[in-house]
């Protein structure tokens, strides 16, 4: 019987991916086993058609030019790299939620995540990345990245500084299906939590 081509495979799935995507072996997993894919990986780096960005996390290459030069990948994507790595489920919190929803334009000096995974902390080309622990799985597991998103980024505010513009802003964000599916996920949040996405959402409890 005639035996894949390993390689060949994996440089497809890399081939058809976006430059800055981010790769962990597991996601070729499919593909081969685990030794098999590492090799496989491996080669691709000598050839150039990937990036190391930490041991057992790679990027498909990604050129700027303006810069001229090829630039590290995003934050948001070596931190799911290494979120499905472990088997983590991972929502961005304080500042690194306010950037990604476009709250703050700073940006954040540590890429912060809470996790159902324990605390750790990772440098990976030039990139900082914390994970914390949370016990509130109600905002972690069973709900929408987007609603997981809103829920942080909210938290991060604080209830005192939730006002009418961060309120209009954030429901234009939102298409009418987002904001039935928010409603219905975040009914256990904590109180004032869920009465500003009621604000947002333009719903009801009841």
């Amino acid at each position: 019987m005639h035996r894949p081509d390993t390689l060949k495979q994996v440089r497809a799935r890399i081939e058809l991916a976006n430059p800055g995507d981010v790769f962990i072996p597991a996601d070729f997993s499919d593909l081969a086993e685990a030794r098999r894919i590492t090799m496989c990986l491996s080669r691709l780096l000598e050839e150039g058609a990937i990036e190391k960005v930490k041991r057992g996390v790679y990027m498909k290459p990604r050129f700027s030019s303006l810069l001229n030069r090829s630039v590290p990948p995003r934050e948001n994507a070596v931190a799911q790299a290494i979120a499905r790595n472990f088997g983590w489920t991972i929502v961005p919190c304080g500042d690194t939620a306010l950037n990604m929803l476009g709250l703050s334009t700073q940006i954040p000096a540590v890429w912060l995540y809470v996790s159902d995974g324990p605390y750790k902390t990772y440098e990976a080309d030039g990139i900082r990345i914390q994970f914390k622990h949370t016990d509130r799985k109600s905002e972690l597991i069973g709900v929408s990245e987007t609603t997981a998103l809103i829920i942080q980024a909210l938290r991060a505010l604080g209830r005192d500084n939730i006002d009418s513009q961060i309120i209009s802003y954030l429901s234009g964000r939102l298409d009418e299906e987002e904001k039935r599916q928010i409603l219905q996920e975040s009914r256990y949040v904590t109180a004032w939590i869920y009465e500003a996405i009621k604000d947002i959402c333009g719903g009801s409890d009841q």
